[in-house]
């Protein structure tokens, strides 16, 4: 009676011990495994067995990420303060390196998109800013694609979203285009 169950616990071990091994990954997912804690390789998508205790995976998605970068004050090379946010959207090309050369890949590409858009933004002028955003997007996006690669990251697209100004800014433009119509006005009115 005590070796039917002393054998019977054996196999219920080996039982969860094979059934914790085996790992699936969907299409868009790839796991990179650590043996003994050192890099092995990367592996999936599809079925695989993991040698417990001795190999260790780490999951990642290979789908394109959309990341909210949170509004930011930008003083312009014409001493003007605006808020500005946008939107980065980037994928991991290699699940190694975002794993092995970077602590946390989505919070280092954030803090990296903040500061390279004031960064960017903040050698222009307003009216660059508020003109010419598709050339500023393009400029962000090549400085954070060229920053990110170490990481194994690919940054696709960059959008500002919202160029905010304040109040006071608001009316100062308003005051401008006011008088550059009145100046046109009169010009017209003179020639007649």
């Amino acid at each position: 009676m005590v070796i039917g169950f002393g054998f019977g616990t054996i196999v219920v071990i080996v039982l969860l011990v094979v059934m914790t091994s085996f790992r699936v990954l969907r299409e868009y997912q790839r796991a990179v495994v650590f043996m003994l804690g050192r890099f092995w390789k990367v592996k999936g998508p599809g079925f695989f067995l993991l040698i417990p205790v001795v190999q260790q995976m780490v999951r990642i998605d290979l789908r394109t990420v959309v990341m909210d970068v949170p509004p930011q004050d930008v003083i312009t090379r014409d001493n003007v303060s605006v808020k500005v946010n946008a939107v980065v959207y980037f994928r991991i090309l290699d699940p190694a390196k975002a794993v092995i050369q970077v602590e946390n890949y989505y919070q280092a590409t954030s803090q990296l998109a903040q500061t390279t858009l004031r960064a960017v933004l903040g050698k222009h002028e307003l009216d660059e800013l508020l003109a010419a955003r598709e050339k500023l997007n393009l400029d962000i996006q090549q400085v954070l694609d060229s920053q990110t690669s170490a990481w194994g990251i690919k940054v696709s697209t960059v959008e500002m979203k919202d160029v905010d100004l304040n109040e006071s800014m608001i009316r100062a433009i308003a005051r401008q285009a006011e008088a550059e119509r009145e100046r046109r006005a009169k010009i017209i009115h003179a020639e007649g």
